[in-house]
């Protein structure tokens, strides 16, 4: 759940959130790249009651002490919170991930105290600002080599790639753009969301 992609829709996130988990989904991460004021954080708290109602996990994008108050987990990239440090404002409980871009950085992750790994971009994304270069199906299946945690492919993966994305190496798959149905009603993403619930069993 992008904040930026959302609101450049029209939408709101508890909105997005419910027609989601309606659809089905287990886990929806609340990605928010701007100022973190009150009103964000009543609307991620909101989510947050959503996802423990429906039996889902929530992930806060960045922010270890925001996921801390709201019991969830949190997704760090490469310039946010080590790991580590990031481990000891969660507990040990609460699920961790962390974002890797490259072989080196997926090596470098292997001592980190992360529950799974993200890696991409597997394809070209428009929902990050200086992206790092598309790794590819071919190179991402050579990467799935380099460690035992639960990999996450991110970046531009739509339904039409996703088996392939899945036959490559990756455990899941993580989505903006391809959720978001040109004609954005509820019914329309809890469409999108069991379509793309039915690629991945």
């Amino acid at each position: 759940m992008d904040t930026g992609a959302l609101k450049r829709r029209g939408r709101d996130p508890l909105w997005f959130a419910e027609a989601l988990l309606e659809g089905g989904a287990r886990i929806l991460q609340l990605r928010h790249k701007e100022h973190y004021s009150r009103a964000v954080f009543e609307t991620a708290s909101a989510v947050a009651v959503l996802c423990l109602k429906a039996g889902a996990r929530l992930i806060i994008d960045d922010r270890a002490d925001i996921a801390a108050l709201l019991d969830a987990g949190v997704h760090l990239g490469q310039n946010d919170l080590p790991p580590k440090l990031a481990r000891r404002v969660l507990g040990e409980e609460r699920i961790l991930g962390f974002s890797t871009h490259n072989e080196q950085q997926l090596r470098d992750a292997a001592d980190e105290p992360a529950d799974y790994l993200a890696i991409g971009p597997v394809f070209e994304t428009f929902s990050k600002e200086n992206p790092d270069p598309a790794l590819g199906l071919a190179r991402l299946a050579a990467m799935r080599a380099l460690t035992e945690k639960p990999l996450v492919a991110i970046g531009g993966i739509t339904r039409g790639q996703a088996q392939a994305v899945l036959r490559a190496g990756a455990d899941s798959i993580a989505v903006i753009g391809d959720l978001l149905p040109e004609e954005m009603t509820k019914a329309t993403v809890r469409g999108r969301m069991e379509e793309w619930i039915a690629l991945t069993r």
